[in-house]
């Protein structure tokens, strides 16, 4: 075995406490070459006095193989601490080979004469266990860019406002989407099956998608006022349906009123230690001599070390929870801003109401977020991208999808997975009709692994009747409100994975999730999900052609049944004989 490839430390991905009075263990491989490993395991202060001298008490525990990317196996134990503590490492075979892993390097035998040897996970404090909102789990979300979702009150127009739908979506043309719009449709996102709404930014501002706040306090006036706002979120809580908004707090706009003041003032302002500004008089040419997000003169970067940026801030996060009770906050840049001030952010929120979801936008690795003093969950742009290479744009096959996707299943906690936001598209990509050239069958079954992925999914407005649009402005079209221009067969699609998500044990968020390898050959993706009692098989064909194969799948029942066509399947003592159209799919219900 490679030892060199082995791995694991003792936090974060790797190990963690799920609850109270669970660890989950991981430990890195390199692919094919363990065939066996098992937990070396045992409380520290557990010892037996012998004649010869005081022995370690240690157990074995068998720990599965959870997955596989291209270069590594990864395995799992959920283990439950009598005493809450623990010292461990790792018994490793393969073949007549056998090594022992521990903290201070590699043996050929158990040592049980000294406990240092080994990995530690000292204590499973209650104060330092992750803890997600639960609500989220079983959340599907649906994003709205505001201004393009539904115009309810022509009143609140800003000037120039065109008549709906009437030219392609601009950077800088208006149509008049407002919260009227919003409430007017709410019954339309209930029929769907949505329980949560992201908005992108409601703030007063000076552009279509209001990323340059000019004040956090107040609500733009082409979307209405406070008092309209407040009812559409008690009028969403009726249904069932929670509300995030969207926060700018890396930056702001250019007609932010401290900006404003050091541009006029500038090093005499009050406010000049408020922004990032390299030098004296400020420059806002392109690029300026101050920072912004991605050199955008009309974004300055605030500077949240700043105690009076904080305070203005965290009493933005409080003050919309407290007088509109939101149940959440998505963060812009979020990698942007120092971990210091998410800290505060999240005492403050959490203080205002304990089940908020914080949600960050990282497009990367995330987990320094994710140590429970920070955020829930972030963007899963990782999820997003394998997804679309593999059935929008079919650029990778089978085998190369499914290692990508378990290691973003292994890069954070299984209970940061279970919150984490799953998305196909937003106000930031193309269409993902679009992205797979218009193929409604690539786009169903690219909604059917987003329902049953792990994770809590959300949908971009208009995905789901068959918008289309490039990249921004492009994808920023008005809602189509005309039935005739909706494809509402691919609704009915989207609204049955929702309801299968929310009926169906194994079909939701929690469930065990298991790739298949049977597939690889013939390009055909097979995964299982088990949750209690019901199993479900999930088999699709991402090609033009035509497939038939062969499943090996072990089961006591001798029939199964299609979920989605109701149709009996027959089990042989081999597996399951399966033939799929091009772009089709099956999901197997075993037990």
């Amino acid at each position: 075995m490679l030892k060199e490839a082995i791995y694991h430390r003792p936090k974060n991905n790797f190990a963690y406490a799920y609850d109270g009075s669970t660890l989950h263990i991981r430990l890195r491989t390199k692919k094919g070459d363990a065939e066996q490993v098992q937990l070396i395991h045992g409380d520290p202060y557990h010892w037996t006095v012998l004649e010869e001298g005081a022995s370690w008490n240690v157990q074995k525990a068998a720990m599965k193989k959870s997955g596989s990317d291209s270069l590594f196996d990864y395995w799992f134990i959920a283990i439950k601490p009598p005493y809450r503590r623990l010292r461990y490492g790792f018994e490793l075979k393969s073949g007549e080979e056998t090594l022992i892993y521990t903290e201070e390097g590699f043996f050929d035998e158990i040592k049980v004469d000294d406990t240092a040897y080994y990995f530690c996970f000292p204590f499973l404090n209650p104060a330092d266990l992750f803890e997600a909102p639960e609500w989220v789990k079983d959340t599907v979300w649906y994003q709205i860019f505001p201004e393009r979702f539904a115009n309810g009150n022509t009143a609140l127009n800003p000037p120039n406002t065109v008549a709906w739908g009437s030219e392609p979506p601009a950077v800088n043309n208006f149509f008049g989407g407002d919260f009227q719009g919003v409430i007017d449709n709410l019954d339309y996102l209930a029929e769907l099956g949505i329980t949560g709404i992201y908005f992108t930014p409601i703030f007063k501002a000076a552009s279509n998608h209001k990323y340059d706040t000019i004040n956090y306090l107040e609500i733009d006036p082409q979307f209405g006022d406070k008092e309209t706002f407040k009812l559409l979120v008690k009028k969403c809580h009726e249904r069932g349906i929670r509300v995030m908004l969207d926060a700018v707090f890396n930056h702001s706009g250019y007609y932010f009123p401290p900006f404003q003041d050091v541009l006029e003032k500038g090093e005499y302002s009050p406010y000049a230690d408020w922004f990032h500004i390299r030098e004296f008089p400020v420059q806002d040419s392109n690029p300026p001599n101050y920072d912004a997000f991605a050199f955008e003169r009309t974004m300055p970067k605030l500077r949240t070390e700043n105690r009076e940026v904080q305070n203005y801030l965290l009493q933005v996060a409080r003050y919309w929870i407290e007088e509109f009770n939101i149940d959440g906050w998505r963060l812009d840049v979020a990698n942007e801003v120092d971990h210091a001030f998410w800290r505060k952010f999240r005492e403050v929120v959490k203080a205002a109401k304990p089940d908020a979801y914080i949600l960050g936008e990282i497009w990367h690795d995330s987990m320094p977020w994710l140590q429970g003093d920070q955020f829930d969950a972030v963007m899963n742009y990782p999820f997003t991208n394998a997804v679309l290479d593999y059935l929008a744009k079919e650029k990778i096959d089978t085998e190369t999808f499914v290692h990508r996707i378990n290691k973003v299943l292994h890069s954070y906690p299984e209970h940061v997975n279970e919150v984490t936001f799953n998305l196909l598209g937003s106000h930031d990509t193309p269409r993902i009709l679009t992205i797979c050239g218009e193929n409604k069958k690539l786009l169903k079954l690219m909604f059917l692994f987003q329902l049953s992925f792990t994770g809590s999914p959300c949908l971009y407005y208009g995905d789901e009747i068959g918008m289309t649009g490039d990249r921004d402005p492009g994808c920023r079209e008005c809602m189509r409100w005309d039935e005739k221009k909706q494809n509402r067969e691919l609704f009915a699609f989207v609204q049955r994975l929702i309801q299968l998500r929310k009926t169906s044990p194994a079909f939701g968020n929690g469930a065990q999730l298991r790739f298949l390898e049977d597939g690889y050959k013939e390009n055909i993706l097979i995964y299982e999900k088990k949750q209690g009692e019901e199993t479900l098989l999930f088999i699709m064909n991402p090609d033009k052609k035509e497939k038939s194969l062969s499943v090996s799948y072990d089961s006591p029942s001798s029939t199964a049944l299609d979920l989605w066509t109701n149709q009996e399947i027959i089990l042989t003592s081999t597996g399951i004989e399966v033939s799929l159209d091009s772009y089709d799919f099956k999901v197997i219900k075993i037990s």
